[in-house]
């Protein structure tokens, strides 16, 4: 059983950045896929961005795009979110994912699909 440890997450002024980091611990790191989500106050939990197996391919939602890099070091066990020009709509907890089977992003993948870290707060003010 994988277990996922995000961190980096606090507050930041609208127009500031802030880089998540996830570490995974378990094996075969760099055989699934890795995906962050967000969940606002009230709100459903969002896709953001996923990286493939190898780091080859990304994804992203529509809302982060040119704002966001999703990238994973398969060495360190670890995948990062860079996220550059918040805004406050941006607050959020955000989520590490482990796709347990897939090497490549599937959209169509229920929450039961992942395996789930536990949350790090990101705060935009504005």
């Amino acid at each position: 059983q994988v277990q996922l440890v995000e961190s980096g997450g606090g507050l930041v002024q609208a127009g500031g950045s802030l880089r998540l980091s996830c570490a995974a611990s378990g094996r075969f790191f760099n055989s699934y896929t890795m995906a962050w989500f967000r969940q606002a106050p009230g709100k459903e939990r969002d896709f953001v961005a996923a990286v493939s197996w190898s780091g080859g391919s990304t994804y992203y939602a529509d809302s982060v795009k040119g704002r966001f890099t999703i990238s994973r070091d398969n060495a360190k066990n670890t995948v990062y979110l860079q996220m550059n020009s918040l805004k406050p709509e941006d607050t959020a907890v955000y989520y590490c994912a482990q796709d347990r089977r897939g090497s490549y992003y599937r959209p169509d993948l229920s929450y039961d699909d992942y395996s789930w870290g536990q949350g790090t707060q990101v705060t935009v003010s504005s």
